[in-house]
């Protein structure tokens, strides 16, 4: 077993349950809290989120929102105007060209305002179980600290990670790196005193 596997193998036994922290019960509602999840935190989204989707949960409710009504709504998340100005183009397109439901393929979620590729891949993975590594901060932070991957760009990072981790498990090494980057491998100040990978860990043993 070599140190990416033991890496690999670590991290799901350190986070079996791992699972995203927006909370949702719609592809429609995770596709809008993931866009409002832009350098934002979940726990504030989840907060936003519990106010707007009492209403305005489907792409037929949210458009009927103005733009200005929308960011009044979504503002502490910062970003509101790009934000709303996507959310309710997105959900326009959901309308006019996906018969009102959210696409299931990457291909056609990328063709979606606002949604590049790592929302697209959370969409995807999360809320249709497709096979998909989406790379967030904490994923690319994570990632290139234990040696996982070394590319500048989340893009590289993706296709890097994507050649180590066996398909299967994509979707939850996401997960894996991303509570690993909450909990233990902070970006200001990491706990390697008592992380568990630190025997593997390159960025551990080059201080």
């Amino acid at each position: 077993m070599n140190a990416n596997e033991k890496i690999l193998k670590e991290l799901a036994n350190l986070y079996p349950d791992a699972k995203p922290a927006l909370l949702y019960d719609s592809p429609y509602e995770l596709l809008v809290a993931v866009v409002l999840s832009a350098q934002c935190t979940d726990e504030r989204v989840n907060k936003v989120t519990r106010v707007l989707f009492q209403k305005y949960n489907t792409p037929q409710s949210m458009v009927t929102l103005s733009q200005e009504e929308l960011e009044k709504y979504i503002f502490s998340c910062g970003f509101y105007r790009n934000k709303a100005a996507h959310i309710l183009s997105a959900s326009r397109d959901i309308l006019d060209r996906f018969g009102g439901e959210v696409p299931a393929t990457l291909e056609e979620l990328k063709t979606l305002a606002g949604v590049g590729q790592k929302t697209a891949n959370v969409v995807y993975s999360v809320a249709f179980g497709g096979d998909a590594i989406a790379v967030d901060t904490h994923v690319f932070r994570v990632s290139k600290r234990l040696g996982l991957a070394s590319g500048k760009t989340p893009f590289h990072v993706e296709e890097e990670l994507k050649a180590v981790v066996p398909q299967r498990d994509w979707s939850q090494a996401h997960h894996w790196l991303i509570w690993h980057g909450r909990r233990v491998c902070h970006s200001q100040k990491p706990a390697c005193e008592i992380c568990t990978l630190s025997a593997f860990c390159p960025y551990f043993s080059n201080q």
